[in-house]
């Protein structure tokens, strides 16, 4: 089984919109996938400082203990979902940092964007199809676009409102097409790795 992890993209104090709906993500691969929460609270690295080339190009690099503990922990998966809110037409400073650290641990595994704000957080999903590709990930073609009136229908333990995931095309309908969509991407780029090693 598949081993996913849900990113949540933001560090606010206080009521956090990123945070139920990873939670409401995590709860929707029950049966499909094991997924985890990944809280970049939890992950507190200072802004990229490394010195010499970008940690891509860089293989003598000596990561922070704080960043060496997140890069420790993405590796581990076969698969992403990034969680982002939209700040100034873009994503967060802190995820955005977080993917700064990555030198190759999601190379050639595949990342799923869910945005959410006034616009459904398109600008920011647009700048992670950007980035995402810089550090060997790739981004499956769908995302998921929540305006604020629908991330507010996620409750603080990750349920959507039941009304909402009824409808045939709504947002829990948008999302299991999405996550089929990225296990069918780790499946097969899991083997196409597993053959060239």
């Amino acid at each position: 089984m598949a081993k996913i992890a849900v990113v949540i993209g933001s560090v606010r104090e206080g009521a956090r919109v990123s945070e139920p709906i990873a939670r409401w993500v995590a709860k929707s691969f029950a049966g499909k996938a094991e997924a985890e929460v990944l809280d970049l609270k939890d992950y507190p690295m200072s802004f990229l400082d490394e010195p010499g080339a970008p940690p891509r190009y860089n293989p003598a690099r000596h990561p922070k203990p704080a960043a060496q503990k997140w890069i420790d922990k993405v590796v581990q998966f076969d698969g992403y979902v990034l969680v982002t809110p939209e700040y100034n037409r873009s994503t967060s400073a802190v995820l955005k940092n977080a993917i700064d650290h990555i030198d190759h641990q999601m190379d050639d595994k595949p990342v799923a964007v869910i945005g959410h704000g006034s616009s459904g957080g398109a600008q920011a999903v647009a700048t992670l199809r950007m980035v995402l590709p810089g550090v060997g990930a790739v981004v499956i073609p769908t995302a998921l676009f929540l305006q604020n009136s629908v991330a507010e229908k996620v409750d603080a333990g990750g349920t959507l409102d039941a009304e909402l995931a009824k409808e045939p095309y709504g947002p829990q309908a948008q999302l299991d097409g999405q996550i089929d969509s990225l296990l069918w991407y780790a499946d097969a780029l899991k083997t196409a790795r597993e053959k060239n090693t």
